[in-house]
């Protein structure tokens, strides 16, 4: 799985956990989903990206770097 599909996937995670605390345990948890959304919404512009950065440390490699790697194992 590529970088950018595993930010996405996360992101969609933390916003239902967040939905869920918000119903489930307190109502002021929606301030963690409005914190997702924002943090989607301000990567998209600057292109920085916390989670990006900590899955890049773990070794999860983007779309550009899995395409590289498969047309030179060709």
């Amino acid at each position: 799985m590529s970088l950018e599909r595993c930010v996405m996937a996360f992101a969609g995670f933390m916003v239902l956990v967040s939905l869920a605390l918000t119903v489930w345990v307190h109502p002021n948890f929606i301030w963690f989903t409005a914190f997702v959304g924002a943090n989607l919404f301000q990567s998209a512009f600057s292109g920085f990206c916390p989670a990006a950065m900590l899955m890049r440390k773990f070794g999860i490699k983007s779309e550009a770097e899995l395409a590289r790697m498969s047309s030179t194992s060709l």
